[in-house]
């Protein structure tokens, strides 16, 4: 398959919308305190539990609050959760794995082992527990969803990384004199990069339902802090009378993680073509 193939694979249209997707969101998230109507937590009591019109696009909540409005501010936490979240796990993630790939034997085992006992943790209890002792902030909680999110990365990253350490231009920077953490650094981690690509995205939707999930159940964002994840847990009581107040922060959920899936299978496609290549 040749190079102008690859790149037309990856640049097929549902994967440009979904890049669109994510930029949009990522934009209007950065943007909320200007293209909001309203302000975050402006209450209206003369307007509580309206439904979408012209004037409140989404609805209001149960205090007057545009929903529109608080679906902007909320997708500022939501993401910045998912996005900052991902890059802890996936920091954490090629550090073990390019370790255990590149230097093998006991070292390896140790690390693999350690990461095959965290996996058989359930990562949402774990963390359902730890967030009700600690009662987090939104920083800490960031930390703790990146904590429990780094094992698929250490898996995938060691054997990409266990590939490469064979290659030819691996064996000739060793035999210049490269150190092993330059050979990784320079060497194998900028080959390894479409693997990390792929997890990457993986873990921002990753991060943003584990967000969601632990809003939900009332342990994560606490009010008056709008996320998706802390607006469905404020109107799981109102489901069959105001349906709206759930629709659109699950909605938004459903369109963020859906598109960051499809990015991270379009990594793995780049990432299949340029092996089917070499």
């Amino acid at each position: 398959m040749t190079r102008t193939s690859v790149y037309a694979a990856y640049s097929a249209p549902g994967i440009r919308f979904a890049a669109f997707v994510v930029g949009a969101l990522i934009l209007a998230a950065l943007l909320a305190p200007f293209i909001a109507p309203y302000a975050a937590n402006a209450i209206d009591l003369a307007h509580r539990r309206a439904p979408p019109s012209v004037s409140h696009l989404f609805g209001t909540d149960e205090l007057g609050r545009d929903l529109f409005t608080r679906v902007l501010f909320g997708a500022r936490v939501s993401l910045a959760i998912g996005l900052i979240s991902a890059f802890v796990s996936v920091a954490i993630g090629v550090a073990i794995g390019a370790t255990a790939g590149y230097v093998g034997g006991v070292i390896d085992a140790l690390l693999m082992r350690g990461t095959d006992a965290v996996l058989c943790i359930p990562r949402l209890p774990l963390l359902m527990m730890a967030a009700a002792t600690l009662h987090p902030s939104v920083p800490v909680l960031v930390v703790l969803v990146g904590l429990v999110g780094w094992m698929e990365t250490a898996r995938v990253v060691r054997t990409e990384v266990q590939s490469l350490s064979e290659r030819e231009f691996v064996a000739a920077a060793r035999a210049v004199g490269a150190t092993p953490l330059r050979v990784v650094w320079r060497h194998v981690l900028p080959s390894a990069l479409p693997v990390v690509a792929v997890a990457s995205t993986l873990a921002v939707a990753r991060g943003i339902l584990l967000e969601s999930a632990l809003s939900f159940f009332g342990v994560g964002v606490q009010p008056p802090t709008a996320s998706w994840g802390s607006m469905l847990y404020q109107a799981q009581t109102t489901l069959t009378s105001e349906p709206w107040l759930a629709v659109f922060p699950g909605l938004m959920i459903f369109v963020t993680v859906l598109a960051c899936n499809s990015l991270g299978d379009a990594f793995g496609t780049l990432r299949a073509h340029r092996a089917r290549q070499e």
